[in-house]
C-alpha cells in the first residue's frame, strides 16, 4: 500500500529539489511532491526522479505575476495568464513524468462571475491534462492562512467537480485546510471518497509534524484506508527544527 510524501515546497528546502529528492529517498519516504519546481529544468527533475525510483505525485500553477497573488483560475479578467499557467504546469508535468496538476483557484470573491471563470478554467486544464494521463486537482485552502481564497470548503470543491464533469479532476484533501475551516473531518472524507485524489497532513493549528495538536493521524489514517483509501498521505508540514529532526512522527502515523 502506498506510503508517505514528502512535500518538497517544505521539506529540505535548504537544498536544490534535486538533493531534496535524493534527501526524500535516504529518509524512506515513498513519493514526492512539490510546490513550484520551474526553476530546474525538467529533464534534470526527471533524471533524479528515475536515479532514486521515486514518484513525483505533484506540483502546482504558478501564482501569478502580481503582488497578493496565490493563484489565478478563479480571477476574473486575467484568463491568458491563468491559462498560460496551466500549460506551463501540464508541459512540466508530462516531461518529469508526474501525475498530477494542482491549479490553484487565488483570491477571488465566491460569485457566479468567479465560478464560471474557475469552471471553465479547470475544464480546459482537463482537456489538456487528458492525453498525458495527468490528473488535475483543486485543494480548498483555509482563510486563516490565504484570506480571500476562492476555494476554501470541500463542499464547494465538490460542487466543482459535478459541474465540470471531468474524470480527470478531483480534490486534493488537505486535513489542515480542512480541520482549520470545517472540522469534521472523516465524515466529511468518507461523503467525498470517490472525489478524492490525494490526501495531505500537518498539525492543526501549528502546521508543524503531525505528532500534535488537534488531529490524531494515527487513528484519521486508518479510518481513512478503511473507507478504501488506497493513495499516499502527502506530509505538508513546516519542520519544528529542521526536516530530518523531525520525522519520527512516520512511525506513529504508518500504523494508519
Amino acid at each position: 500500500m502506498p506510503g508517505f510524501s514528502a512535500n518538497l515546497g517544505f521539506l529540505w528546502t535548504e537544498l536544490s529539489l534535486p538533493e531534496a529528492v535524493r534527501r526524500a529517498h535516504a529518509a524512506g519516504f515513498d513519493a514526492v511532491e512539490c510546490h513550484w519546481p520551474y526553476e530546474v529544468p525538467p529533464a534534470e527533475l526527471r533524471a533524479v526522479l528515475e536515479e532514486t525510483g521515486l514518484p513525483l505525485l505533484g506540483l502546482n500553477t504558478r501564482k501569478g505575476g502580481q503582488a497578493g497573488d496565490f493563484g489565478l483560475a478563479a480571477v476574473t479578467g486575467r484568463e491568458a495568464e491563468a491559462r498560460a499557467g496551466i500549460d506551463e504546469a501540464v508541459a512540466y508535468a508530462a516531461a518529469v513524468g508526474a501525475r498530477a496538476v494542482h491549479v490553484m483557484a487565488g483570491r477571488a470573491a465566491e460569485d457566479d462571475t468567479a465560478r464560471a471563470f474557475f469552471d471553465a478554467n479547470l475544464a480546459y486544464a482537463c482537456k489538456m491534462a487528458a492525453p498525458h494521463g495527468l490528473t488535475i486537482l483543486i485543494e480548498p485552502i483555509n482563510h486563516r492562512d490565504v484570506a480571500g481564497y476562492f476555494l476554501s470548503r470541500v463542499e464547494q470543491a465538490a460542487a466543482v467537480i459535478e459541474r465540470v464533469g471531468a474524470d480527470n479532476l478531483k480534490i486534493m484533501f488537505d486535513c489542515y485546510h480542512t480541520q482549520i475551516m470545517q472540522g469534521d473531518l472523516l465524515r466529511r472524507f468518507e461523503a467525498h471518497r470517490e472525489m478524492i485524489g490525494h490526501v495531505q497532513i500537518a498539525a492543526v493549528p501549528s502546521r508543524a509534524e503531525p505528532d500534535e495538536g488537534e488531529i490524531c493521524y494515527e487513528r484519521l489514517i486508518a479510518d481513512m484506508r478503511k473507507c478504501g483509501y488506497d493513495g499516499y498521505v502527502g506530509a505538508e508540514y513546516r519542520p519544528r527544527a529542521g526536516t530530518d529532526a523531525g520525522l519520527g512522527w512516520r512511525a506513529i502515523c504508518r500504523k494508519g
